[in-house]
């Protein structure tokens, strides 16, 4: 029993000494990696930084920009809402303006047009009149012409013959 006792002491010392070459295997392992990512971090350090630096100021410099941007953004807004309103108010008032001028129009050509109607009845009454009076004259005339021509049949006769005709 004791050369067994030998051999498990043996075999655990053996597992021992394994165990420890490997723990010192992985130490030196994991040391040669933080090495490395240590060298990384400072690589990476030394190129990103100068670039974040650039990206900060540039976010710096737009920052003031856009802000620019939305002041003069929103003034041109402003600036063209008064704008439209303007133009608002004077379609209307030029709106109303041609609507009265349009309706005084309109009362002129009417009224032109009645001193018109008036004008010619006026005319009609003055220059009618007498003309059917000359002209009722001249009929009497040339009728008394005729008959004493003898070319015309008193004007009973006349009057009978055109009834003849109708029927």
């Amino acid at each position: 029993m004791e050369t067994w006792m030998m051999v498990f002491v043996v075999a655990v010392a053996i597992s021992v000494i394994i165990q420890t070459a490997m723990l010192v295997a992985m130490y030196v392992q994991f040391r040669a990696v933080s090495q490395e990512v240590e060298r990384l971090k400072g690589e990476f350090d030394t190129k990103v930084t100068p670039i974040l630096t650039n990206v900060r100021r540039m976010l710096e410099d737009s920052q003031e920009r856009i802000a620019s941007i939305t002041a003069d953004t929103a003034e041109i807004a402003r600036l063209a809402r008064t704008q439209a309103q303007r133009v608002d108010r004077i379609l209307t008032d030029a709106g109303e303006r041609l609507r009265g001028q349009i309706a005084r129009g309109d009362h002129i050509v009417s009224g032109a047009l009645e001193m018109i109607e008036d004008t010619g009845a006026q005319v009609k009454k003055t220059l009618w009149k007498p003309l059917n009076q000359v002209s009722a004259v001249m009929r009497g005339v040339m009728v008394g012409l005729d008959v004493l021509r003898g070319n015309r049949k008193p004007l009973a006769d006349a009057m009978r013959q055109d009834e003849e005709l109708f029927i």
